[in-house]
C-alpha cells in the first residue's frame, strides 16, 4: 500500500482507504434512507425523520461499547474487522424491505466496533507531541469524504432511478472493498511474530460477528415482548435489570475467557490507576463533547431536513434532466476534498508560528461558521415559501459554509481525543466523543418536531444555537486549556 505523503506514517494510507470505502457505504445508505421511507414505504415525514434520528443516534452511541470491548478484550484491529463484517451484512439486508429493522440494527452494531477503533489506530501512528497529528487526521478525514462524495452519486443513481435495493446493495459492496483493503494492510499494524491474521483471530472475528448478528435479530424480533415486559416492571425491578445488564457487559467476556469460549489470544488489559492530570484531560474531552452536540445537531440536518429541502424545494432540472436529490449529499465531501489539503497545510504552518490556534478555538470557530450557513438556509426557505422552489446555488453556499465549519471542528476533535485520552482508554474515550454525536444526531432528526409548538423556524433556531455555543466555548477556552495541561 503506497504512502499518501512521505512525511506521514505508512499505515495512514491503509486506514485512509479503509475508511473511504466504509464511509462510501454509510453515506450512500444515508442519502437514500429518508427518501426511501417516504417515497417507497409511504412513511410520514415525522416518522421518517424519527427513524432517521434513532438510527443515526444509535450509530454514534454504540462506539462507546465497541471502544470498551476493544480496549479490554479484542484490540483495535479485531474490532474493526468485526464491525466491517457486521456492517456489510447490514447493507445487503437493506436491499430487502422485510429486513429493514434488522438491517438498521446490524449497521448500528457494526459501526460501534468499527468507528472508534479505526480513529484510535490513526492516533497511534503518531507519538506524543508529534506536530503532524492534526495534519494526519485532516488527511484521514479526506478519506472519509472521498467515500462520502462518490457514494450518493452511485447509490442515489441506482436507488432513485433503477430501484432502491440496487442502491443499498452498492453500499454493501463498498463495505466489502474496505474490509479487503484493511486485511491487506493489516501487517503494518502487527508485530513481526504475528504479521497478519492468525487462525485464532479468524475464529474470534467470525464468532463475535455471529454473536452480534444473533443478538440484533433477537432484539428486533422480540422487541414488542420486551417493551411490554419493561412497561409492566416496577421501578426497582428496572434498576435491577439495568445493573444486571451492565454487569454482564463488563464482566461477561472475562468469564467467557476463563471457560475458554474466547481464545487465549484475547487478554484483558491490566491498567494502572489514572493520574490527576489524566483525569483533568478526560474532563476537558467531556466538556468539549457537550459543546460539539450543538454543531452536529445542525450539521446532520444534511441527511434529514436538508435532504427533503433538496427533494421538494429545490429546482433540480439540469438541461432537461432531473438530478436525483441525493446528489446534493456529495457537495460537502467534494468541498472537503478540495479544502482539506489547504487546511492540513494551514494547521501545520500555524502550529509552527506564533499564531497557533488551540483546539478549543478551532472548534468554536467551526460552530460559528456553521451558524452562518443556517442564516443562508433560513433565507432560502423564506424564498422557497414565496416562489415554490429555489435554485441549487442556495444549498451549494450552505454546504460551503458548513464544510469550512466542519474542517475547523471534526478532524481536530478526533485528533484531540487521541492526544488527551490515557493510552489504555483511548478507544473508550473516542466512544464517549461519538456518544455526544449520538445525542446530536437524535436531536437533528427530532428537532423540527420538538420546536414546532414554539413557532420558531428550524433554521433560525439552529443559527442561534450554533453561534451561541461557539461564543460560549470561546469564553470557556482558558479554563479548558488549563485542564489540558499543555496539550493544545
Amino acid at each position: 500500500m503506497f504512502s499518501l505523503a512521505p512525511s506521514h506514517p505508512r499505515g495512514l494510507a491503509t486506514l485512509f482507504f479503509t475508511e473511504m470505502w466504509e464511509r462510501f457505504s454509510y453515506y450512500g445508505m444515508r442519502a437514500l434512507l429518508v427518501l426511501y421511507l417516504i417515497n417507497a414505504l409511504a412513511v410520514t415525514r415525522v416518522d421518517a425523520l424519527w427513524i432517521y434520528a434513532v438510527y443515526t443516534g444509535l450509530v454514534y452511541l454504540t462506539p462507546i461499547l465497541g471502544g470498551y470491548l476493544a480496549d479490554r478484550y479484542l484490540g483495535a484491529e479485531r474490532a474493526v474487522l468485526v464491525g466491517g463484517v457486521v456492517m456489510a451484512m447490514g447493507h445487503f439486508a437493506m436491499a430487502f424491505e422485510a429486513l429493514l429493522y434488522p438491517a438498521l440494527g446490524l449497521l448500528v452494531a457494526g459501526n460501534g466496533f468499527f468507528k472508534p477503533n479505526i480513529s484510535t489506530m490513526v492516533g497511534r501512528l503518531y507519538t506524543e507531541g508529534d506536530a503532524r497529528r492534526d495534519s494526519g487526521f485532516t488527511i484521514f478525514y479526506m478519506g472519509i469524504n472521498l467515500g462520502a462524495f462518490f457514494s450518493p452519486l452511485v447509490c442515489s443513481t441506482l436507488g432513485e432511478k433503477f430501484g432502491w435495493h440496487y442502491g443499498f446493495a452498492a453500499a454493501g459492496v463498498g463495505m466489502l472493498v474496505g474490509l479487503l483493503i484493511f486485511i491487506r494492510g493489516l501487517h503494518i499494524f502487527r508485530t513481526e511474530t504475528q504479521p497478519g491474521l492468525a487462525k485464532r483471530d479468524v475464529y474470534l472475528i467470525a464468532g463475535v460477528s455471529a454473536l452480534v448478528v444473533l443478538l440484533v435479530f433477537g432484539i428486533v424480533y422480540s422487541w414488542p415482548v420486551l417493551k411490554n415486559l419493561w412497561h409492566n416492571m416496577s421501578v426497582l425491578l428496572r434498576i435491577v435489570v439495568i445493573l444486571g445488564m451492565g454487569l454482564v457487559f463488563i464482566r461477561g467476556p472475562y468469564y467467557l475467557q476463563r471457560f475458554s469460549f474466547i481464545p487465549s489470544a484475547v487478554v484483558m488489559t491490566q491498567t494502572a490507576p489514572l493520574t490527576r492530570v489524566e483525569w483533568h484531560r478526560m474532563l476537558a474531552i467531556l466538556i468539549q463533547a457537550l459543546f460539539v452536540i450543538f454543531f452536529w445537531m445542525g450539521f446532520e440536518q444534511a441527511g434529514g431536513t436538508m435532504n427533503l429541502f433538496a427533494d421538494k424545494l429545490t429546482d433540480r432540472m439540469v438541461w432537461g434532466w432531473e438530478m436525483p436529490a441525493g446528489y446534493f449529499q456529495s457537495i460537502n465531501p467534494l468541498l472537503i476534498l478540495m479544502l482539506a489539503p489547504l487546511f492540513s497545510i494551514l494547521w501545520t504552518r500555524l502550529e509552527q508560528s506564533p499564531y497557533a490556534l488551540s483546539v478549543v478555538t478551532k472548534q468554536a470557530l467551526g460552530m460559528i461558521i456553521l451558524g452562518l450557513g443556517f442564516v443562508v438556509l433560513a433565507l432560502a426557505q423564506q424564498r422557497a415559501e414565496t416562489l415554490g422552489q429555489v435554485g441549487p446555488q442556495w444549498l451549494v453556499l450552505v454546504y460551503l459554509l458548513h464544510t469550512i465549519g466542519e474542517l475547523c471542528l471534526s478532524p481536530i476533535g478526533l485528533s484531540m481525543v487521541t492526544k488527551l485520552a490515557p493510552t489504555q482508554l483511548v478507544a473508550l474515550m473516542m466512544g464517549i466523543w461519538f456518544t455526544a454525536m449520538a445525542a446530536a444526531n437524535y436531536l437533528a432528526g427530532t428537532l423540527e418536531h420538538l420546536i414546532a409548538g414554539a413557532h420558531i423556524p428550524l433554521y433560525w433556531f439552529l443559527t442561534a444555537s450554533s453561534i451561541g455555543a461557539g461564543i460560549l466555548l470561546l469564553l470557556l477556552g482558558p479554563l479548558i486549556r488549563k485542564l489540558m495541561h499543555g496539550i493544545h
